[in-house]
């Protein structure tokens, strides 16, 4: 891990592994995350550029993902994905292990990959029982598999990506258990949906529009919003306007930047549209929600 900078509270984290480890992945334990960071800087506010993947094994303690606090125990999983905004509020009692791998790494087109890159996936879950168990196993392969990688790296990326999407398979939380008939033209659906949820988080602080996706990706907006609808629930406008609120909320909790210049940073020119877009998302200005929830 490197640092980067960001203004005011959020450590920015990059990408970097350690020397001879240059593999895409990085295996590390929570052990090995106390040991690289005595001064517990951990507990602060950190956006990672990569995925942290960790599995509790044992102890209990607590973490917190955008907002949210998460009672930590064995069986519990923590996934962060890129930009997520989270600290480590109190690991010095758990066990298990955390891995650090770039996006991309995953084998794509693939379940793995496709689940790497959904930004509302919940970053803390449990999984019990045999579940559990299997998501171990599926790890303790890895960790072997990436200690010999530093001893012959040449051959290791391809191997290790296939063992690395067999955890995230065995670390996903269940599935309903009776899930709903797909209906037809539903797979054509998750593919539209896959285009446009990447489209949305690599332009959404520069396009506000669904219009500008749809023309973008060669659907119309009755498209985009019937896949969306499929995959999430929400309409593509729905979807496209709780991306770019999560932004300001990490932005005004997490930073010292005026109300301003965080409307900027997520596509805003005019300051007054952005308390009345933020206002409406959430019932509060932007002034009175970051009173409630910065410092946390």
């Amino acid at each position: 891990m490197d640092n980067g900078q960001l203004p005011a509270a959020i450590r920015q984290l990059r990408y970097a592994p350690a020397p001879g480890a240059d593999l895409g992945v990085e295996v590390l334990g929570f052990e090995g995350l106390r040991r690289m960071d005595p001064d517990h800087r951990r507990t602060r506010p950190q956006r990672p550029d990569f995925h942290v993947l960790a599995l509790v094994r044992s102890g209990e303690g607590r973490h917190e993902a955008d907002f949210a606090d998460h009672h930590l125990r064995p069986g519990s999983v923590v996934w962060i994905r890129p930009g997520t905004v989270h600290r480590w509020t109190d690991v010095d009692h758990i066990d298990g292990p955390l891995i650090l791998f770039e996006p991309g790494f995953l084998p794509a087109p693939g379940p793995a990959a496709h689940a790497a890159a959904d930004s509302f996936a919940p970053s803390t879950y449990r999984l019990d029982g045999r579940a559990r168990e299997l998501a171990h196993l599926a790890a303790d392969h890895l960790t072997a598999e990436y200690a010999a990688a530093l001893l012959e790296p040449a051959a290791s990326p391809p191997l290790l990506a296939h063992l690395l999407a067999a955890l995230v398979l065995r670390a996903l939380p269940a599935e309903p258990a009776e899930p709903t008939p797909a209906p037809v033209g539903q797979g054509r659906d998750h593919g539209v949906f896959r285009r446009y949820r990447a489209a949305v988080e690599r332009d959404f602080a520069h396009h506000h529009q669904v219009d500008h996706y749809a023309q973008a990706l060669g659907y119309d907006r009755r498209t985009l919003t019937r896949a969306t609808r499929a995959a999430t629930g929400l309409g593509a406008k729905q979807f496209l306007d709780r991306r770019i609120l999560l932004e300001a909320q990490r932005l005004l909790a997490h930073t010292d930047l005026p109300a301003a210049r965080c409307a900027e940073r997520v596509g805003f020119t005019d300051a007054a549209n952005f308390t009345a877009f933020f206002q409406r998302q959430t019932g509060l200005p932007p002034s009175r929600w970051r009173s409630t929830h910065s410092g946390r």
